[in-house]
């Protein structure tokens, strides 16, 4: 009896173990400034693109004080101290963590307790030191407006020292692509005057970054917006890509899925002139157009080189694929199911449906088509 009552206790003890460590813990830090006696201190939480403050606290005599925050578990934060206008100190912190920090009003400062805080306190005077030599090197040149060979080779050096220090932030991105510091990095700027991380090529690196962070943090609001910067500059390196594509073959390429969810490639049409038309499934006119119009005009000059993509702007795909059933429409369908959130609008600029773009010999043709007559007049010009 007196084992089960000892089982029994030693159990509800492990439990309640397991229950406080389990909790989320407040991070607890403690802060010498030894050039601000009874100095106000404002502590900032940063808010994904912007800061909150939290508190405002009073150094003592001495320089010392110290303060809570309070976190959740597996949510880390970045938080900053500020002496009037100027920061003074950055931690990363996490539930839990007990950090002490010793620094001056000048923004320098060591951190301890914490190897997230460390990691964030050497790329800050890492991204401090460049600047430095950046700002050095323009007013350098500033200076040597006079002697443009001088400039020239300031401009050089100024070339390498961001070379050098993109690949810096390259290899620290990839070595250490599940911690929150690379955040802060990929935001960085050269003396205010653009992103370090500035290339469209670059998408590659956020996106990679941001699905090892997810691993992590899924919960974290700063990984679910560096997601989202992911995925804008993924877009914006795929539009790049289609226009390099463009430059070659004369116009946007699509790839788009039929009705049996097989994309089809515009470019790949080897057709001598390709109707490209843009239509909604939805509008009964546009409907009575496939039958009134496009078939007796595929039936014509189908045999003599004509081929048509017809891009259906719908998000109720079953429907599309039920009215091109109905219609017996025998030319190259497809819908990508986005609406108007598909980024063939952007690409073709369209600003209502029905929209028609002529491809003759691989190129756009310049020629004008807003309905059935000039449609059918273009088609006899070219064919």
């Amino acid at each position: 009896m007196t084992n089960c009552r000892l089982i029994r206790n030693g159990v509800a003890v492990l439990l309640s173990a397991a229950f406080f460590y389990s909790c989320d813990r407040p991070a607890r830090i403690s802060v010498e400034i030894k050039d601000a006696p009874s100095a106000d201190i404002v502590i900032r939480q940063q808010n994904v693109n912007r800061y909150d403050i939290l508190d405002t606290v009073r150094t003592d005599a001495s320089g010392h004080f110290s303060f809570k925050v309070k976190l959740e578990k597996g949510d880390p934060d970045f938080i900053y101290l500020y002496k009037n206008d100027r920061k003074i100190a950055s931690v990363l912190l996490a539930s839990g963590d007990k950090v002490r920090i010793e620094a001056d009003t000048l923004g320098n400062y060591n951190t301890s307790g914490s190897e997230e805080s460390g990691k964030l306190m050497k790329v800050e005077k890492d991204y401090a030191g460049f600047n430095a030599v950046v700002d050095s090197l323009a007013a350098e040149m500033e200076k040597s407006q006079d002697n443009q060979a001088r400039v020239a080779e300031l401009s050089s050096e100024m070339a390498r020292t961001y070379t050098d220090y993109y690949r810096k932030c390259v290899r620290y991105v990839m070595e250490n692509s599940k911690s929150l510091t690379v955040i802060p990095v990929f935001y960085q700027t050269v003396s205010g005057s653009f992103y370090v991380f500035s290339q469209n090529t670059d998408a590659l690196h956020f996106k990679n970054v941001a699905d090892s962070l997810s691993t992590v943090y899924p919960e974290s609001r700063y990984v679910r917006a560096l997601k989202e910067e992911a995925e804008s500059r993924t877009k914006a390196l795929e539009m790049q890509v289609r226009l390099r594509t463009a430059e070659q073959i004369g116009f946007l390429d699509l790839d788009l899925p039929d009705t049996h969810g097989k994309k089809v490639r515009l470019s790949d049409l080897d057709s001598k002139a390709v109707l490209l038309y843009f239509w909604s499934p939805a509008d009964a006119v546009q409907k009575m157009f496939n039958l009134d119009v496009l078939k007796g005009i595929y039936g014509k000059y189908r045999d003599k080189g004509l081929e048509i993509y017809q891009v259906a702007i719908a998000t109720d795909k079953p429907s599309w694929e039920r009215v091109i059933s109905a219609q017996g429409l025998e030319w190259i369908n497809v819908c990508d199911g986005l609406g108007e959130a598909s980024p063939v609008i952007g690409m073709y600029n369209l600003r209502k449906l029905p929209a028609y773009y002529l491809i003759v010999d691989g190129q756009l043709s310049d020629k004008t088509i807003t309905d059935a007559a000039s449609l059918k007049k273009a088609l006899a010009e070219v064919l």
